[in-house]
Formats: structure tokens, C-alpha cells, sequence
């Protein structure tokens, strides 16, 4: 099936944003297991995985839509040295995400692709909830200090 104009670019882009998550949560969970969080390891663990499958279902979509899935860009990944440092990379990528996929999918209802903005709207979904866990542990740590939500995570 032949894509609607501007639809392979605008899913390469959140594949490329995709895949770029999978490389930072994928770090951020190393960092949290050498620290011995074992708990946010475990976390950042899902978090990888689930944007490995958010990355096939658009490498897929990009097949069936005779595209070819951009797998060799990224975006920089966020690093930091404290595991706040971390949440706050990740919520600034979360949020840099969500508004790639709310344009991603203005424009296909624009071109009438409403298979590609249904997927789209699918992502989005966890996209928000991962926004509001990041925005849940920063507040956590504003309230009951870094020490004692670290003590909770070994």
C-alpha cells in the first residue's frame, strides 16, 4: 500500500525517536543496576522493552506502507549522574516525544491516513503515562528527599 504524503517521514521521525528511547532507557536501566536500584533497573527495563515493540510495530508499518524504516539515525540519548538526573532526561525526552506524536498525528488525520494515526494514538498513550511517572518520582523526590526515595528502590 502506497503512503500518504508526508506519512513515512513523519513515522521515521518517531521511529527514530523510538529507537532512541530503547538506547536510553536500555542505559539508564544499566546505570540503575551498577548503583544497585534494583527496583528502577527493573523499571527502566519495561520501559526498554515496551518501546522495542513501539519500534517493530512502526518498522512494520513503514513496510506495509512500502517505506523504508530509518533504523541507522539517532537522536542523542540523556545521561546523568544521579538517578534525578536521569528522570529529568527522560521526562524532557518523553515530553519532546509526546509532541512529535500529537503533530504525527494531526497530520495523517489531515491526509486521511487513519490507519497510521490510529497507531499513532496507541503510542501516545503510553507516551502519557510514562510523562506522568517521571513527573510522579520527580515530585516524590521533591517531597520526601532523595535519600529516602532511593532507600524505597534498592
Amino acid at each position: 500500500m502506497k503512503a500518504k504524503e508526508g506519512v513515512l517521514e513523519v513515522l521515521n521521525q518517531v521511529l527514530k525517536a523510538e529507537l532512541t528511547a530503547v538506547h536510553q532507557y536500555l542505559l539508564h536501566a544499566a546505570m540503575c543496576k551498577n548503583w544497585g536500584y534494583a527496583r528502577l533497573h527493573e523499571h527502566f527495563s519495561h520501559l526498554a522493552n515496551e518501546e522495542v515493540g513501539h519500534s517493530s510495530g512502526l518498522i512494520n508499518h513503514l513496510l506495509y506502507l512500502e517505506g523504508t524504516p530509518d533504523v541507522e539515525h539517532l537522536d542523542q540519548v540523556g545521561v546523568g549522574r544521579t538517578v534525578a538526573d536521569l528522570f529529568k532526561a527522560d521526562l524532557e525526552f518523553e515530553r519532546d516525544d509526546a509532541e512529535l506524536l500529537r503533530k504525527g498525528i494531526t497530520h495523517c488525520s489531515k491526509v486521511g491516513d487513519f490507519t497510521t494515526r490510529h497507531l499513532l494514538e496507541h503510542m501516545i498513550i503510553d507516551t502519557e503515562e510514562h510523562i506522568d511517572w517521571f513527573e510522579t518520582q520527580l515530585r516524590t523526590i521533591d517531597q520526601v528527599g532523595l535519600a529516602v526515595y532511593l532507600a524505597e528502590h534498592i
